[in-house]
């Protein structure tokens, strides 16, 4: 019974934290929800921008409208919590980490949060537009573009969710040094097969054609570098030696 009640408040603190998390999303959704209209057209803007004059978008589905509208803003909602879910991830296994991970932790969770707002904004403000741009161009002559509002959710989506997650790589470089996986010098060695590899992972995230992908991969390779640089103040040795004296002046 007594190795039982450990577990049991274990679960039941995160429970209370998945609630918090959860709890702070809806309430995010429900101040937005009333401008759920307004906020899919400013995300549908650099499409529309794009198009020529005599196009629009459509909804091909009949209740698209008002679902296109209400799932971009629950994504939002989650989008913008994130912070706040960070925290609470935080707050429950914070008391289980030494000091000096914890000193590692805080850091990479409040740049890996920026990193993927940047990833995001990227996409918004430089992919959109270039994308969006080449695609209305290359339209075969007398076909009208006129894009589902339902299709262009799923594929900006998509496009976010990619470009948010390729920010977060001087992140998982960091915690692979750290942690003692490799090392600076060997990621550095294995720069060519790197290089090939963000492109494949462009190719895999983005939609098929060359201009997404290159414009994936690039951020990749800078955000790799970056991470290697950052690595260097990072390392398993030196967190070794913390560990040892940690114990040491608990002894």
């Amino acid at each position: 019974m007594s190795q039982q009640q450990p577990l049991i408040s274990h679960l039941l603190e995160l429970r209370n934290k998945l609630l918090k998390a959860i709890g702070s999303v809806l309430l995010v959704f429900i101040c937005l929800v009333y401008w759920a209209n307004d906020i899919y057209h400013y995300m549908a803007t650099p499409l529309m921008q794009a198009l020529p004059e005599s196009s629009s978008m459509i909804a091909t589905d009949v209740a698209a409208p008002f679902f296109a509208p209400f799932k971009l803003t629950l994504i939002l909602a989650f989008f913008i919590a994130i912070p706040y879910v960070l925290y609470q991830i935080w707050s429950f296994i914070a008391p289980g980490l030494y000091k000096h991970e914890k000193r590692l932790m805080v850091p990479l969770l409040a740049s890996s949060t920026i990193l993927f707002y940047l990833g995001i904004a990227f996409t918004y403000y430089i992919v959109f537009p270039v994308v969006f741009g080449f695609f209305t161009s290359v339209a075969p002559e007398g076909v009208q573009v006129a894009t589902d509002i339902s299709s262009y959710l799923s594929f900006v989506l998509k496009l976010f969710f990619a470009f948010g997650l390729a920010f977060e790589i001087p992140i998982a470089v960091i915690l692979l040094c750290w942690a003692g996986v490799t090392t600076v010098e060997d990621l550095r060695a294995k720069r060519p097969y790197i290089i090939v590899g963000a492109f494949v992972v462009g190719m895999l995230l983005t939609p098929p054609d060359i201009i997404s992908q290159t414009m994936l991969a690039v951020p990749m390779l800078i955000l790799f570098e970056g991470g290697l640089i950052a690595a260097r103040f990072y390392s398993k040795k030196d967190s070794d030696e913390d560990e040892l004296s940690e114990q040491d002046n608990a002894e």
